[in-house]
């Protein structure tokens, strides 16, 4: 045997060791969110508490060591380093109590990976004393004056501030090592660009995407339907900032709506206005009515074009009467509220005038030149999917069209029908095509994402229509309602979902786990269903729900022990939580307690190690017992 065969099989058996080694550490904590719906100071505060894994962390290290309060402080100076610690002033001794405290944690919760995946999360700056202290042995013997003199140096130096901050990262880094983010980011809230900046910098991450998040992709990839969409919703909640901060000059729409539009109280925008002046909210009214209008144009145009969409119950604008003061719905007639169709053609209803042309031709312009808004389109393309089967759980936003029978529903997309899981992969096939293509577009693959958004059959709508144009105009309640699939009733019942998992070849011991829907806690509703095998975690993040759900989110946390969900209360603010110190300790739902701890051998990249490790052996030629000599 020549050295250099021998040198790789040396290397080959100890890679081998290294492989079976990991696959015998505890399981990483996976932490699942869902529905953040641009409420990114609630969200971040979630990520920075980790659902309150850091203060179960913080109680079992110092049981009986540390009072509540001081518990509490230190949990505290983990979430938000940068606001109590870069600038805080303290003793000597204070310092050394604090430093040595954060220390302990981070040793702890960094004790259940490898030492190289450790040293390439550490800071650069400080990443040889880190390690140290980190890998700390015989620190009360011979090593007892080489640990005290760090810290007493990194005080002298004054950096003890930005070595804690350093620390409290470490530590929230190290405490998750996997989010799960099922969809919805966008909408309602103020400041989705904001989560998806922060999603941005989270090392390992996966995406489910919901029908909030592909009208704006719809929208970026050429679509004047979702376009259209994405600016209405905006105008409706008033959040006119995150349009400006994309860089999206909305004075074309607003002159189109000053000419042809009058205040109208159906198109007031809603939530917390008190960042709007006077002017703005009306200017805001006069563009919502404008670009709801545009919206029913442009929808109707794919409705027409797409007759397997099954959607022309929804062509409503040549419904309404001569004088446009009722329509006919179903063979009924309802009286108009509110109603603002002056620039509707009763003889072409659907027909965009030349000024709406040129005012969404201008925003998709504008849309599809956003160096901002195309980073984050960029990353939901490269990181979301409609599904996901990760350490058998399976993931996803909504719903899988169901027929009542509890069948996957056949939904025929160009002659070709597509059922269960089938259906899914078509969907997002669609999704990264348009994407890929971008162009103002009438393609098919362009028109399924809008179909995503409100389709009959889409798996993140979830319901046979969206009543928009009936929520704006007609005062009868009875036409606003949104019938929902069957999947919503049949996800109580386990047999269902054992057959969900079965479509998507997952293991009958894994879950279900959904958002899309908020789960109405008020009214005794769940998220535990179907005898724990499905899993719902919308709660209500977005502050419009919370008058609904009671709470204000569900989290889920999955780590070597147990699987739990955690029921939030309602978040403030964040310069609120940090001076009151109003942590959010949920109250939990254990889903289940492992019989057994589970470690990297029973997750996926145990299984992928194994497949390396075997490979390699396969790959081995007869060698001596005695390989290294004597």
């Amino acid at each position: 045997m020549d050295y250099q065969s021998q040198e790789q099989i040396v290397e080959d058996l100890i890679e081998i060791i290294n492989l079976e080694a990991i696959k015998q550490l505890p399981k990483a904590t996976e932490h699942f969110i869902s529905d953040l719906h641009g409420e990114f100071e609630a969200f971040d505060h979630l990520l920075r508490n980790c659902s309150g894994v850091i203060r179960i962390k913080v109680d079992d290290l110092f049981d009986g060591i540390l009072s509540e309060e001081e518990k509490l402080d230190l949990c505290f100076n983990i979430y938000y380093p940068e606001d109590l610690l870069l600038h805080a002033e303290k003793t000597k001794d204070e310092w050394m109590t604090l430093l040595d405290q954060l220390v302990q944690v981070t040793r702890h919760v960094s004790s259940k990976y490898t030492r190289s995946k450790v040293r390439k999360a550490l800071p650069k700056s400080y990443a040889y004393i880190l390690e140290e202290l980190i890998y700390q042995y015989d620190e009360e013997t011979n090593k007892f004056r080489y640990y005290h003199t760090i810290f007493n140096t990194v005080i002298d130096l004054h950096l003890a501030n930005h070595f804690a901050v350093a620390l409290a990262n470490l530590i929230r880094r190290f405490v998750v090592d996997h989010l799960h983010v099922l969809g919805d980011i966008y909408d309602r809230g103020p400041n989705p660009d904001k989560i998806m900046d922060r999603l941005m910098t989270i090392p390992s991450i996966d995406i489910q995407l919901g029908n909030h998040d592909i009208i704006w992709m719809g929208a970026y990839a050429g679509s004047l339907a979702c376009l259209a969409n994405v600016i209405r919703i905006q105008l409706r909640y008033g959040n006119i900032q995150l349009l400006k901060d994309y860089g999206i000059d909305l004075s074309r729409l607003a002159k189109y709506g000053y000419r042809y539009y009058q205040d109208n109280p159906a198109f007031h925008p809603r939530g917390d206005l008190s960042d709007l002046t006077a002017q703005e909210v009306e200017e805001v009214t006069l563009m919502h009515q404008a670009i709801t209008i545009m919206q029913f144009k442009v929808e109707s145009q794919i409705i027409q074009r797409r007759p397997e969409f099954g959607m022309s119950q929804r062509l409503l604008l040549d419904k309404l009467s001569a004088d446009q003061s009722t329509i006919e719905i179903d063979g009924q007639t309802y009286p108009i509220h509110n109603g603002c169709f002056q620039r509707v053609d009763p003889d072409h209803p659907f027909e965009l005038t030349l000024g709406e042309e040129l005012v969404l031709l201008d925003l998709l312009n504008q849309f599809q030149r956003s160096d901002a808004l195309a980073k984050h389109m960029e990353f939901l393309a490269d990181q979301g999917t409609l599904y996901k089967v990760y350490n058998e759980n399976l993931l996803f936003h909504g719903c899988l069209p169901t027929t009542p029978g509890g069948d996957f529903a056949p939904v025929t997309l160009q002659g070709v029908t597509y059922r269960g899981k089938a259906l899914m992969e078509r969907f997002e096939q669609a999704i990264k095509a348009s994407f890929v293509n971008r162009r103002i577009s009438e393609d098919y693959e362009t028109d399924l994402i809008w179909y995503l958004w409100c389709g009959p059959w889409s798996p993140l709508f979830g319901k046979h229509a969206m009543k928009t144009f009936e929520r704006y105009f007609l005062a009868d309640k009875k036409t606003h309602k949104e019938i929902q699939s069957p999947y919503y009733t049949l996800r109580e019942e386990e047999d269902f979902c054992y057959q969900i998992l079965e479509e998507f070849g997952v293991d009958p011991s894994g879950y279900i786990i959904n958002g899309h829907t908020p789960v109405k806690a008020t009214d005794g509703e769940k998220p535990i269903k179907a005898n724990g095998k499905m899993l719902v975690i919308d709660g209500g993040l977005a502050k419009p729900y919370q008058k609904v759900t009671g709470i204000a989110g569900y989290t889920l946390v999955d780590n070597s022990h147990e699987i739990y969900i955690c029921a939030h209360e309602p978040f403030t603010t964040r310069q609120d939580a940090i001076k009151a110190k109003r942590d959010i300790k949920p109250k939990q739902y254990i889903v289940t307690e492992r019989s057994r701890r589970y470690y990297v051998l029973d997750t996926d990249i145990g299984r992928q190690l194994t497949h390396q490790a075997d490979s390699i052996r396969r790959s081995l030629p007869p060698y001596p017992d005695n390989i290294l000599g004597e």
